[in-house]
């Protein structure tokens, strides 16, 4: 039978408990509202300025007259991955989900002969591939305001720009997990090196053939934009995952509550009825105490 002062104890543990993961949903339902606004109106931007890009590159009858950093080298050789993780824990499946998809990304290109370094973006990833064979160019922490977003969104552009012109990567794609509701996140792929079609180019492709001039001209307009779309599409990944984080943890922290209560709840009588047979037996020795007088 289990002791009562045992019991009670962990109650009150149980019960306190509940109040830090209670606590903690609270504060990531409050952070998701100003996350998801974030994640919202980047995403916007961020397939408006790639349908520019595209519709530039689409002018082309072949990928020879446009920038190698815009379509990308042939015959591919080294992928560079950048992954978005969170910096902390508790976030439920957030973090695991990613790493298993990353993993069977890196197998699929190493099947191709294509060798993958990876630039992860958060504490988790980072002690993740600590222990990986897979060569970490560079790592990127604590995102826990938006001014350091746009920092490590500025460096890893610049990362991916010199990396790419001294020729040590190929391609580059980011993962992320999208944020798509308070209760559903999923992993998705962004290729940056070669550029990703923008949905809807494939129609505007075969509605017209008609010839457009640009001013200034079109490479100059790419060499412009091109760096603010590898910016933008690095920070709208951040923003998203930030979101996705702080809905898995308000997730995560709401089961959590939940399970404390039930089993506060258990406890609880499981407590009641211990009680109850400890004074039924102390009851029974005082009465057979007295009939034994």
């Amino acid at each position: 039978m289990p002791n009562l002062k045992d019991l009670k104890t962990r109650i009150a543990s149980v019960k306190s408990t509940r109040k830090i993961t209670s606590a903690m949903k609270m504060v990531a339902a409050s952070k998701l509202r100003r996350a998801q606004e974030l994640a919202e109106s980047s995403r916007v931007y961020s397939e408006s300025l790639g349908f520019i890009l595209s519709s530039l590159a689409g002018g082309s009858k072949d990928n020879s007259d446009l920038p190698e950093i815009l379509v990308g080298r042939q015959n591919p050789k080294v992928a560079l991955l950048v992954i978005n993780s969170s910096d902390r824990g508790l976030c439920g499946g957030f973090n695991s989900s990613l790493f298993r998809s990353a993993v069977n990304w890196i197998k699929e290109k190493k099947s191709h002969g294509i060798e993958v370094k990876l630039m992860p973006i958060g504490k988790k990833a980072s002690a993740f591939y600590k222990r990986s064979d897979i060569e970490v160019l560079e790592n990127f922490e604590d995102l826990n305001t938006n001014d350091r977003q746009i920092e490590v969104s500025e460096q890893v552009k610049n990362k991916i720009t010199d990396l790419f012109e001294s020729k040590s990567i190929d391609e580059v794609f980011i993962l992320y997990n999208k944020f798509i509701s308070a209760i559903a996140q999923e992993p998705t792929y962004k290729s940056l090196i070669p550029l990703e079609q923008a949905a809807g180019d494939d129609n505007a492709s075969e509605g017209s053939n008609s010839s457009f001039e640009f001013e200034p001209d079109k490479n100059e307009l790419l060499e412009y934009l091109i760096p603010r779309n590898f910016l933008t599409q690095v920070y709208g990944s951040i923003l998203e995952s930030s979101a996705a984080e702080h809905a898995a943890r308000m997730t995560s922290m709401d089961n959590a509550t939940r399970n404390a209560g039930d089993m506060i709840e258990g406890l609880t009588m499981t407590y009641n009825r211990t009680r109850q047979a400890v004074i039924t037996k102390e009851l029974i020795e005082i009465i057979s105490g007295a009939e034994a007088v």
